[in-house]
């Protein structure tokens, strides 16, 4: 009696360690960009960095963090970022740039030519947040620093971009839309001051 109950303790424990080896797989997303029609000859060749963004620390981590309610959030470990937002929103904000801004020169980094004659972008993630299957919502700080003025250019940005769908692929394409908008809206304040 005692040995089938030691038996049956081992197969219940063994059975139930196979179920735990069963947990779901992370999958990992990246932020991409929006084509964009503007008029490729417009403007003359520049320059423009743009500089490190800052994000909200609530963000600042691999797992995608989603809004629950006003005062809750939910992290869900099986869905994250492939790479930090800190560098996967420069470079849609560049990539994005580089369609608005066709004849410049759009880079996270310094370029050969002259350093007075650059484009400086600050970009200031106030809000960054998501509800699956209704919509983001992305709040920005940001500023031009034209070549030779003493002043930045700044601007905000706020953008609810509905979701198309129930999943993460909605919530990230939604959020690559928000930072296309962004991006239109800097896009903007670089040629007001590049002249004809």
């Amino acid at each position: 009696m005692k040995r089938a109950f030691l038996s049956s303790a081992i197969l219940l424990a063994v059975a139930a360690l196979g179920g735990c080896s069963t947990s779901p797989t992370a999958s990992f997303y990246t932020l991409g960009t929006t084509d964009v029609t503007v008029d490729a000859s417009a403007g003359r060749p520049i320059s423009v960095i743009v500089a490190p963004v800052t994000v909200p620390d609530l963000v600042d981590r691999p797992q995608f963090v989603i809004r629950v309610s006003d005062n809750q959030v939910k992290l869900d470990e099986f869905a994250r970022w492939a790479d930090p937002l800190k560098s996967q929103i420069p470079r849609v904000i560049v990539a994005d740039l580089g369609q608005y801004l066709p004849s410049a020169q759009v880079s996270v980094y310094p370029q050969a030519g002259d350093p007075a004659a650059v484009y400086r972008v600050r970009v200031d993630v106030q809000r960054f947040d998501a509800t699956l299957a209704d919509a983001v919502m992305v709040d920005t700080l940001w500023s031009v620093s034209p070549p030779g003025k003493s002043s930045p250019l700044t601007g905000r940005t706020i953008v609810r971009e509905p979701c198309t769908g129930a999943g993460y692929d909605a919530v990230v394409a939604a959020y690559s839309r928000a930072l296309t908008t962004v991006s239109r809206d800097i896009a903007g304040a670089v040629r007001s001051t590049t002249g004809p």
